[in-house]
This record gives C-alpha cells, sequence and structure tokens, in this order.
C-alpha cells in the first residue's frame, strides 16, 4: 500500500515526495545541460542546417543579415539550447513517468507508458515535417512573391523565432491523435461521438493552421490535412481501445 493509505504519515509522505520530485528535477536538467555542453561548439553549424531551407531559396545576391550587435553569438546559442530540450524529451518524460509511476493502477501504466512514447514521436515527426516539408515550400512561395527591387535579406534572429515557432507548432498539432485516445480513455468522449464531430474537426483544424502557420494558403493546408488525417486516426484508435479494453470510456465505472 501506498503512504497515502496512511494518514498519520502524511507530512513524511510529503516530504518524501517533494525530494524525490526535486531529485526528478534535477536529472531532467542535467540531462539538458549535459547536451547543450555538448553541442555548443557545433552551435553555428547547426545554425547553418536550420537555415538550409531559407538559404537555399534566396534569390541570388541575398543572404541573412544580423541587425543586432549580439545575435551572431546568441541566436546559435539559442538554437543549440531548443536543440538540446528536444533531445533531451525522452529523459524528461522518463523522469516524469518514473515520479508518478508508483502512484498508478495496472491499467493505467498499461496506458500511460505507450501514450508518452507516442506524444514524444509524433512532436518529433511534426518537427521534422516542418522541417522537411513545410519550411521549403514557404520559403519558396516567400521569395517568389518578393517584389521587384527588392533584397530578400532576412534577420537571423527573427529566422530562428519564425521557424521554432513553426516547430511548436507542427510538433503540438500532431498531438492530436494523443489528446482523443486520452479524452476516450478518460470517458469523456466515445468514438461514436468524434466521428459525429468531424465537420467541426475539420473547420477547427484549418482556423487552427491559420492562426499558427504564416498568411499563405499552402502552409495552412499543408498543417490543417494533417490534422484532420489524424483526427481520424485518433478515431481508429480509440475504436481499438474500447475493444481491447471495454472498461475504457463514459460508461466504466472506478473499481
Amino acid at each position: 500500500m501506498s503512504d497515502a493509505d496512511h494518514p498519520d504519515d502524511g507530512d513524511q509522505s510529503l516530504i518524501s515526495h517533494l525530494v524525490e520530485l526535486r531529485s526528478r528535477l534535477l536529472k531532467a536538467i542535467s540531462a539538458v545541460l549535459v547536451v547543450l555542453v555538448a553541442l555548443l561548439p557545433f552551435a553555428n553549424k547547426l545554425y547553418g542546417w536550420l537555415a538550409l531551407p531559407l538559404v537555399e531559396r534566396l534569390p541570388q545576391g541575398g543572404a541573412m543579415i544580423a541587425t543586432e550587435v549580439a545575435s551572431p553569438f546568441l541566436t546559435p546559442l539559442k538554437l543549440a539550447f531548443f536543440v538540446a530540450v528536444l533531445v533531451s524529451i525522452p529523459v524528461i518524460l522518463y523522469q516524469l513517468w518514473a515520479f508518478v509511476a508508483p502512484g498508478l493502477y495496472r491499467h493505467e501504466k498499461r496506458l500511460a507508458l505507450p501514450i508518452l512514447v507516442s506524444s514524444v514521436l509524433l512532436f518529433y515527426i511534426g518537427c521534422a515535417f516542418a522541417y522537411f516539408l513545410v519550411l521549403p515550400a514557404v520559403f519558396k512561395f516567400m521569395t517568389a512573391i518578393a517584389p521587384q527591387g527588392v533584397a530578400v535579406m532576412p534577420d537571423i534572429s527573427h529566422y530562428l523565432s519564425f521557424v521554432l515557432g513553426l516547430f511548436l507548432a507542427f510538433g503540438l498539432c500532431f498531438e492530436v491523435l494523443v489528446v482523443l485516445v486520452i479524452l476516450v480513455a478518460l470517458g469523456l468522449v466515445t468514438p461514436a461521438k468524434l466521428a459525429e464531430g468531424r465537420r467541426y474537426a475539420i473547420v477547427g483544424s484549418f482556423v487552427v493552421a491559420a492562426v499558427l502557420t504564416p498568411p499563405d494558403v499552402l502552409s495552412q493546408i499543408m498543417l490543417a490535412v494533417p490534422m484532420c488525417l489524424l483526427y481520424e486516426v485518433g478515431i481508429f484508435g480509440a475504436r481499438v481501445l474500447i475493444h481491447r479494453d471495454p472498461a475504457t470510456g463514459p460508461s466504466s465505472s472506478p473499481s
């Protein structure tokens, strides 16, 4: 039995949980710092790779510029930190899992672990989708519509903010599948309800895409369409979940 079952040991239990939480946080932060230190010597190369989708599509004579004195130093450093966090996500989530797992029931553990793994993979896939498909298409469009006589010379810090924002947008929006499965597992919706709300989900996907992406139709479609497809996959996944575990869903009752 857990300490929570013994009210007299409540204070001791709280302190032990706080100590463990502190230990888990320190391990997660240490993982980020170790990866960051390892990446620092390659920060400029990392930025060069990140800038490729734009640099390869700049018109002849175009180049990226730094409008602030410290930008050539700080901008690659910011990118190295972002990459360190991205690479360390599995370690961070493992520390989170190790902290909460002892308090979960067996069926909750059986569901939570695949959800954690799937959420990480989907976030990575969303970022890769943005880098390899969306960014080249967006920059090709942006440079093609530049007015005659205008030199396309993006600032390196503004470019980093733009790209990281796009990565986060696609990474988070690709979590649609995981969110739907969680909602069904918690009994908040059913696969039938999700199927009935398909038309609203499609409209909502295009609205979210219009808000999160640059003001061009191509990038909006490239975000909205995968979200719609993931919504359909989420419905299928929810049906599989219900089939395998009939206790899951609105009709389930606590044991």
